[in-house]
């Protein structure tokens, strides 16, 4: 999860991603992306819920 969270951010350092490749499998990060993608819009849809309630 956390190679996921850096990469959704955009901020990785090579030795960092050089690792990743060399520990993580793909099915691992597939299936970590789509949960962060979940938890991310989720997160978004309460937002909105939250401003579009209070006007």
């Amino acid at each position: 999860m956390r190679a996921v969270f850096w990469a959704f951010l955009g901020i990785r350092k090579k030795s960092g991603l050089q690792n990743d490749v060399a520990t993580l499998s793909f099915i691992h990060i597939v299936i970590a992306g789509v949960l962060g993608a979940l938890i991310f819009m989720g997160t978004l849809l309460l937002i909105v819920k939250l401003v579009v309630n209070h006007s």
